[in-house]
């Protein structure tokens, strides 16, 4: 096969597999890996994901581990909720989706135990195409804690982001992509966002990425907002690529990315991770003609999923991955 121009890949989460969540070992969890891997793999995708399966836990809360991963092993933060602290958070936090926070930042917050290096490792010990390691960023994480330490959310995103940039730094994975799936509904943050995550950015050795959305909690959107307040935030990152939800949006709304700036690659998300109706290759090839009519020809570098997997069955996350790769092949006649 020729190599193609637009790059297929998958936001991160895949469907946990049931016989794991039933039987969880460390060896069931690197068996699972093989064969969300394998499943990207033999479909033709080109930038592959462990499904976040590095994250799990048979406990794990809400989020599918976005959070708690990250936050519960770094030093600094009492894991151990008072009965105020739980109401407080949800009186005041804005997070519906959430029934309690993470944590309580308490001190400086070091890495504690965490080990991205380690994760990163074993999953790529088991690819066997280029692989996307994926992170949640420090504006998403800062916003899930009750602050009794910075009292001040963008010196906490700083000081997570020297945390995670330390480890960053270590990975070997061709793409590094952060998420940060609370920003794009509290836009008027984006300063202080910037500046965290491109602390964590330039640390990147390989090709900076950076996802958003406007969530993704039992098939629903959490939040609202546009993507026209985010266009500084985005011509701000120090990143190769941004991968951007925009099947599950306004249509007219794509015309907002021609003040992208040229030199980040865009990410078009044309599968609709909220709906169990799996696209057809014509219509991904469709929406990729229709990108670069409205922004140009060539703009378009990568197509992939609004969002995660993770909450839809595993033979209409299988269904929609080959659709991708159809899709772009057809585009592309290849």
């Amino acid at each position: 096969m020729s190599n193609p121009r637009i790059k297929t890949t998958v936001v991160g989460s895949y469907p946990v597999p049931d016989w794991l969540v039933n039987s969880p070992s460390e060896q069931a969890v690197t068996d699972a890996t093989r064969v969300v891997l394998n499943t990207q793999e033999s479909a033709g995708i080109d930038v592959v994901c462990d499904g976040e399966l590095y994250r799990f836990d048979v406990n794990h809360p809400e989020t599918n581990g976005m959070i708690e991963y990250f936050v519960v092993p770094m030093g600094g933060i009492r894991t151990e909720l008072t009965f105020d602290e739980k109401q407080g958070f949800r009186e005041a936090n804005g997070m519906n989706f959430r029934r309690q926070p993470p944590g309580v930042v308490e001190s400086a917050i070091t890495a504690g135990s965490l080990d991205l290096p380690q994760a990163c490792n074993h999953a790529q010990s088991l690819a066997t195409k280029p692989l996307k390691f994926t992170l949640t960023g420090p504006h998403m994480l800062a916003k899930t804690l009750i602050d009794l330490h910075y009292r001040d959310p963008a010196a906490l995103s700083l000081a997570i982001a020297k945390v995670l940039a330390e480890q960053v730094a270590l990975l070997d994975a061709p793409v590094v992509q952060l998420d940060e799936a609370n920003l794009p509904g509290n836009s008027d943050e984006w300063s202080w966002a910037s500046k965290a995550i491109n602390l964590v950015l330039d640390r990147v050795k390989g090709k900076a990425a950076v996802h958003l959305c406007f969530g993704n909690y039992g098939g629903q959107r959490v939040q609202d907002g546009s993507w026209n307040k985010l266009m500084d935030y985005l011509n701000s990152l120090h990143v190769d690529h941004v991968v951007m939800e925009t099947r599950n949006r306004p249509p007219e709304e794509l015309e907002v990315f021609k003040d992208l700036d040229p030199k980040i690659g865009l990410g078009l998300g044309v599968i609709d991770i909220k709906s169990n109706i799996v696209e057809t290759a014509d219509e991904i090839a469709r929406q990729i003609e229709h990108a670069e009519k409205m922004l140009g020809a060539g703009r378009v570098r990568y197509i992939h999923p609004d969002c995660g997997f993770w909450m839809l069955k595993r033979p209409i996350a299988d269904a929609k991955i080959r659709a991708l790769v159809e899709g772009r092949n057809l585009f592309e006649g290849i």
